[in-house]
């Protein structure tokens, strides 16, 4: 196992057996420091209410948010992001306000902007547009608290345009070249590109100085390493050897509960160390 790799734990995903706000606590105690979230809140605008909410639940587990989703859309009815959705400018922006001030007020130093599907009736080469638009803007706040914004490939949804790390890449470049921003970086979600055929060990050796955040899950069934047939801790000691020093995510779903799924991590590569 990779002893000087760090992870975290999706409390989107992981501890569904909680309530939204007791998940950080029970990621605490079972030896992580460090969390992440898709979009918490049921609207684009949470009140500041619901923000602080979350904010203290984080706080008051003692860790570290690293990672937050910006908006999304409604993922279980199949949304898989607003940034290239034509008509959702404004939900998108008044997210991205949202979570960099709670990301300045948590330690937060990646937000995920996923990229959005296709939307029958609208041009690509539109949507494309909006999203540089979107990322810029969105990377040029990110900045203001020394974060990155966060470019995914997805799999399961065939609208979902970006499938391996060179669409994403190639989205970052384009941004990059036109707005002048430097903070865009690939999340490198190891089971999704895997499931969509990209070759991950040649992305890892081509990519790694671009890759800004790493997620793990097995396949089939997205669960936790061991249970499928991905060689997750080759690729896991494949970053290490190769120096990668930022987060990876446990986003998988538990095949038992969260507890058990949690096996395979020994409980002294939890921690932050």
């Amino acid at each position: 196992m990779a002893h000087s790799l760090r992870f975290v734990v999706n409390c989107s995903i992981l501890f569904t057996e909680l309530p939204l706000l007791e998940r950080p606590r029970a990621a605490k105690a079972a030896g992580f420091d460090a969390v992440e979230f898709w979009w918490p809140f049921a609207t684009a605008t949470p009140t500041s209410g619901e923000s602080d909410d979350f904010v203290a639940a984080v706080e008051d587990a003692g860790v570290r948010l690293v990672a937050l989703n910006f908006a999304a859309g409604d993922m279980p009815g199949g949304d898989r992001g607003l940034l290239s959705w034509p008509g959702r400018e404004s939900e998108f922006s008044d997210s991205v306000g949202t979570a960099v001030e709670i990301g300045g007020r948590l330690g937060t130093i990646g937000f995920n902007a996923l990229y959005g599907n296709r939307v029958e009736g609208a041009d690509p080469a539109e949507q494309d547009e909006l999203a540089a638009t979107n990322l810029a803007a969105a990377a040029e706040a990110a900045a203001a608290i020394d974060a990155v914004v966060l470019l995914e490939p997805v799999s399961g949804t065939a609208e979902y345009p970006l499938k391996t790390a060179d669409d994403a890449i190639a989205v970052i470049d384009r941004v990059q070249s036109d707005s002048g921003v430097d903070n865009l970086r690939l999340l490198a979600d190891l089971y999704h590109l895997s499931v969509n055929g990209d070759d991950v060990d040649a992305v890892l050796e081509r990519h790694l100085p671009r890759i800004g955040h790493v997620q793990i899950a097995d396949s089939p069934g997205r669960h936790e390493p061991g249970t499928g047939e991905l060689p997750v801790d080759r690729w896991l000691r494949d970053l290490q050897a190769a120096g990668y020093t930022g987060w990876v995510g446990l986003e998988y779903q538990p095949s038992e509960t969260t507890e058990a799924s949690l096996s395979w991590l020994p409980a002294n590569l939890r921690a932050i160390t």
